[in-house]
């Protein structure tokens, strides 16, 4: 559980040190060196959504919100905005059809979730983070 609040916590917090080196605005700027790691951690963050909630973890929209602050922080121009939340409905839809109820797969496929976004959000962070 605390893995679980640390990746939630990266999360919001990886969008706005992130934001600073993303260009706005535009649809055909290039993306950050980083995209391919955000667009995984979008789909993490939907597949946790899927399957935390199918498990009855009172997380109520918690996942989406994170994903939503992500974005909202990324500044991102729209075509990248699109991306990631088709890689978060990716994650979510995928989990949607195959996990029908809460398994013991479903709940380890959660925490190795857990384990890897938080890798992933610290990794970005560490790498591409504003260090001023």
């Amino acid at each position: 559980m605390k893995q679980l609040a640390a990746l939630a916590l990266v999360a919001i917090l990886a969008g706005p040190v992130l934001a600073q080196e993303t260009p706005g605005g535009v649809d055909d700027a290039p993306a950050p060196p980083y995209e391919e790691s955000l667009l995984r951690l979008s789909e993490i963050l939907g597949a946790l959504h899927y399957l935390r909630g199918l498990c009855g973890d009172d997380e109520g929209e918690l996942w989406r919100e994170q994903m939503q602050a992500l974005i909202d922080a990324e500044n991102a121009p729209f075509v990248r905005r699109v991306r990631l939340a088709d890689a978060f409905n990716r994650g979510y839809e995928s989990y949607r059809s195959v996990h029908l109820r809460c398994t013991p797969a479903a709940r380890i496929t959660v925490s190795r979730f857990v384990d890897e976004g938080a890798r992933l959000a610290g990794e970005i962070v560490a790498r591409y983070g504003d260090d001023s």
